[in-house]
């Protein structure tokens, strides 16, 4: 691979994963990623963005933490909480056998955004996140203080994702956010007991979810997720963890 900025020309070779930066003008060159993606550097000599040719095919996972503004959380709690569902995220998806790193996600303050590859099974996702991710959440609340502890919406879908010089877009990720502040998903985890309630869009529920008896769609119930200009079937799930054996 090489990268091209003022001064000598330097070639790097061989597999890389992450940043290399070249010198005075702070030149990136950034290893492909799985999702397709490349990168290139801007006129001025500053590193770029990933930019894409086209939208990708992804799985999407978006969790948001409930009632992080509390008043009761102090800036140290809100850190505490920040930091355990990173945790809980990373373990999770360790014990669903789905490598963190290969996946493009995005920090949301009070919530993360995650793209899982396309050539990763969505059954995994479907069937092993929820209970996982929701044993990963209680190992964290046994050992923290109420105003550190942490329960969770978590919306699964998945589509056509393009990657430009900000972030990420398109309308399978609006979707996505709709579901996961959806009244009827935070009046389901306010009436539970658990600590974890799951939204997944209608076609991920008929694609994925329906077929496979390990992710449970027994579980599952249709509602309505109504959102800003959204009006949209959702399944919704809220027996998650030890409250249903996993």
């Amino acid at each position: 691979m090489t990268s091209r900025y003022p001064g000598p020309r330097i070639k790097v070779g061989g597999d890389f994963d992450g940043q290399l930066v070249v010198g005075d003008h702070n030149v990136v060159v950034t290893a492909p990623e799985r999702s397709g993606v490349r990168a290139r550097n801007d006129e001025r000599g500053e590193s770029g963005r990933p930019v894409a040719d086209a939208a990708v095919h992804n799985t999407i996972v978006c969790v948001d933490v409930a009632g992080f503004g509390d008043p009761r959380r102090t800036l140290p709690h809100q850190t505490a909480v920040r930091d355990g569902l990173y945790r809980a995220l990373m373990a999770a998806f360790e014990r669903c056998g789905i490598s963190w790193r290969d996946c493009h996600h995005e920090d949301r303050g009070d919530g993360v955004l995650v793209l899982v590859p396309a050539d990763v099974p969505k059954a995994r996702l479907s069937g092993g996140l929820p209970p996982a991710l929701a044993v990963a959440l209680e190992e964290h609340n046994v050992v923290h203080a109420e105003e550190s502890r942490i329960r969770l919406r978590l919306a699964l879908h998945a589509g056509e994702v393009r990657h430009d010089a900000h972030g990420v877009t398109g309308p399978a990720l609006n979707h996505a956010f709709r579901l996961l502040d959806a009244p009827v998903l935070k009046d389901a985890l306010s009436a539970s007991p658990g600590v974890l309630a799951v939204a997944a869009s209608d076609r991920f529920f008929d694609d994925v979810i329906q077929h496979d008896p390990a992710s449970r769609p027994d579980a599952y119930r249709r509602a309505e997720a109504a959102v800003k200009e959204t009006r949209a079937p959702a399944w919704i799930r809220t027996a998650v963890g030890a409250d249903c054996g996993l």
